[in-house]
């Protein structure tokens, strides 16, 4: 009844009314890095050593989402890992149009990487990640910054649930997921198109994959294939679908979308070989799965270490729900888990 915009407002209403706990042990400062709003955890404990630094990006699609509404998950972070945690409060879209977003994540990280001792934090063992859009963000800055001589190389990357390309929208984990909350498979263009502040109703055309040319399906072909995807994981009602006939006008509408910055599985080989050690999150029940399992094997094909973790019983935005008032799922907690004991024993 609102509208589109008015969708999103209700939705970051209703976020700002929670207030997520800050785990006692931790201090919590807000700041500004270099013209982006941060927040800071660090442990009050006195360090033995510099820590190490940890930059989160939270999700929301790009247009919703806040560091207060992630209080909650970068706590128990920055608890877990006994690292200096940074969240970066970046701009939203509609507001502020894409790139806006992933500039605003790139200028926070360099702040702190040219910053850490500041905060007691080696400057070689800093780490960026987030989840959903903002695992997208991580993977995008980790590639931007692979050409910086003037910076420390990253320690590590941690993707969670991330989308990572925007070819193929009826891989596996797609048609298996569709209807599956938190994110369907036609939301997940609905948002898209909404976050780069493009037609609606190119969302068909996009589902079906007919904004990729000819050229691009040849080139990204090799990495967005069903075959680099474990046959376990098509085994629940999958049927390999072609991508429909292109349309030009489409492509040209929406041509960014596959490029590197965008979907970052398509950045070329140089640029992957040169990325740091790697925490790949899946869940088995969201429609970004697979686009995490084909990001684990071109990282593999290239040399870089990864880690995987797989929430059997996952699905997206599922670290939201760590502990919920009534709605409270254990995998939520594995998983910060399992990062807090990832970047600790770097």
């Amino acid at each position: 009844m609102l509208g589109l915009r008015g969708r999103f407002f209700v939705t970051r209403f209703l976020m700002a009314l929670l207030n997520p706990k800050i785990h006692p042990s931790l201090s919590v400062k807000d700041l500004d890095f270099s013209g982006v709003p941060v927040k800071v955890y660090q442990p009050k404990a006195p360090p033995t050593s510099r820590r190490k630094g940890f930059v989160y990006f939270h999700g929301g699609a790009g247009v919703v989402g806040t560091t207060k509404y992630y209080q909650d998950i970068c706590s128990r972070l920055a608890k877990g890992s006994e690292s200096v945690l940074v969240a970066v409060g970046y701009r939203l879209s509609p507001e502020h149009p894409y790139p806006t977003q992933q500039k605003d994540c790139y200028t926070a990280t360099v702040h702190f990487m040219q910053h850490a001792e500041n905060y007691g934090v080696d400057p070689s063992q800093i780490i960026i990640g987030g989840d959903s859009a903002g695992g997208n963000f991580a993977a995008a800055v980790a590639q931007k910054l692979v050409g910086r001589s003037d910076l420390p190389k990253l320690r590590a990357q941690v993707l969670i649930y991330a989308g990572l390309q925007a070819m193929d929208f009826n891989l596996p984990s797609y048609q298996q997921n569709a209807t599956f909350p938190l994110l369907y498979r036609h939301n997940v263009v609905y948002y898209g198109l909404h976050y780069l502040g493009k037609d609606i109703s190119l969302r068909d055309d996009v589902l079906k994959g007919s904004h990729v040319p000819e050229a691009l399906r040849l080139k990204y072909g090799k990495w967005v294939n069903p075959d680099n995807i474990p046959e376990r994981f098509k085994r629940r009602g999958y049927e390999q679908v072609p991508l429909g006939p292109f349309k030009a006008e489409v492509y040209k509408e929406l041509s960014d979308i596959l490029e590197f910055s965008f979907s970052p599985l398509f950045a070329e080989d140089s640029v992957i070989q040169q990325l740091p050690e790697t925490l790949i999150v899946s869940c088995e029940y969201d429609v970004f799965r697979d686009d995490s399992l084909l990001y684990k094997k071109r990282l593999e094909d290239n040399g870089v270490k990864v880690s995987w973790f797989h929430a059997k019983n996952g699905f997206h935005g599922v670290i939201n729900f760590f502990d919920f008032l009534f709605f409270t799922f254990p995998t939520g907690l594995q998983i910060l888990d399992h990062i807090a004991e990832f970047i600790k024993h770097l």
